[in-house]
């Protein structure tokens, strides 16, 4: 699934990351740049107006999606691809462990809410409620 995703850093827009036919690209919002107090997410994302580029997911986002039994449990429950990473990324890590939020383009919200198999409870939701039961 190609898709568009907004990064927040805590409560500020910090940029882009969108999925294209020949790989990823993130940029930082111009405003969320020009701030005194801005951080970049990542030292391997550096504060910068220009884009990132990548061929695969870059690796900093790619941390950010679930891993072993908790993405079994994502996959299942929501029929995601487990090779799709823009998709895992925007249905899990809405709300993840960090500074960090993924949150779908308004775009994308109408794409996913179709692929979601359980729209009463969101991906974030979920998987935490599936680490308290183990």
């Amino acid at each position: 699934m190609a898709g568009k995703a907004i990064v927040y850093w805590r409560d500020q827009r910090a940029g882009m990351l969108s999925e294209q036919d020949d790989g990823y690209v993130f940029q930082y919002a111009g405003s969320y740049v020009r701030k005194a107090d801005s951080q970049a997410i990542s030292f391997t994302l550096p504060l910068r107006t220009e884009p990132f580029y990548s061929k695969t997911m870059f690796p900093f986002f790619d941390g950010l999606i679930p891993e072993g039994w908790l993405l079994d449990v994502a996959v299942e429950t929501w029929k995601l691809d487990p090779r799709d990473r823009m998709g895992l990324l925007m249905t899990c890590c809405r709300d993840c462990i960090g500074a960090v939020s993924i949150i779908p383009d308004e775009e994308e919200v109408q794409l996913l809410k179709s692929t979601l198999q359980t729209p009463c409870l969101t991906a974030s939701a979920f998987l935490t409620w599936c680490c308290f039961l183990f």
